[in-house]
């Protein structure tokens, strides 16, 4: 049985921004990606595990937008 809609319309990334999560499908599993840091968490038996320590992290890290852009350094 997949995630109800009322369910996910009310799931946030467990980061301090608590941005919304979509659902993303790769062949038999499906996770839950952060809108914002681009973070995945797994969906197991039908129950998402919104736990960072069993999360994918986005490419800037939990949190932390995936667009954002790292300062450049000082001279």
């Amino acid at each position: 049985m997949p995630l109800s809609a009322d369910l996910l319309a009310v799931l946030a990334c467990p980061s301090p921004d608590h941005a919304p999560l979509r659902l993303v499908s790769g062949g038999e599993s499906e996770e839950l990606e952060c809108t914002v840091c681009a973070s995945r968490f797994p969906v197991r038996d039908d129950i998402p595990v919104l736990l960072p320590d069993d999360a994918v992290l986005g490419p800037n890290g939990l949190g932390v937008a995936a667009n954002a852009v790292a300062d450049e350094p000082a001279n």
